[in-house]
């Protein structure tokens, strides 16, 4: 006849624990908006308007207002997009929004950087050649001045 393992009253505790863990994190309310991180997706270089859809309508919004998806899960609610020339005395200041995209732009309401730098993601996904980093950086600049309120 064999022997019954005995199971020590620790490991009880500790299965009982874990039990209780799974339960709980199955019970979290499900209405918390989390942002996911995913990696970078390949996208044309020449086309500024299907990086914004890819890139930048997640948290934009596909019209630029600023009310995409992801938008409510942001500290700071993204910019809208469309209002950049208007809020520049009628110029679309095509300077400063690739010095945002490429990340050498401080911005307030990217303090936590939830907008992502988007200049070492695109050389990433450029396999690092400088001159695609760059076309990629000028499309969707030049896309987004597309996209300004008449």
């Amino acid at each position: 006849m064999r022997a019954m393992k005995f199971v020590s009253p620790a490991m009880i505790l500790l299965i009982t624990l874990l039990f209780t863990w799974v339960f709980a994190a199955a019970q979290a309310p499900a209405d918390q908006t989390t942002l996911k991180h995913v990696p970078i997706t390949h996208t044309p270089a020449y086309s500024g308007k299907e990086m914004f859809k890819s890139y930048c309508a997640v948290c934009h919004g596909t019209d630029g207002k600023g009310n995409g998806p992801a938008a409510s899960a942001l500290k700071s609610a993204p910019v809208d997009l469309t209002t950049l020339a208007q809020k520049n005395g009628g110029k679309y200041p095509s300077i400063h929004v690739a010095a945002v995209i490429r990340g050498q732009a401080t911005l307030v309401a990217h303090g936590t950087q939830d907008m992502p730098v988007w200049g070492p993601l695109f050389s990433s996904v450029s396999q690092g050649r400088e001159s695609e980093t760059q076309q990629r950086i000028a499309n969707l600049t030049d896309y987004i001045s597309t996209l300004q309120a008449k």
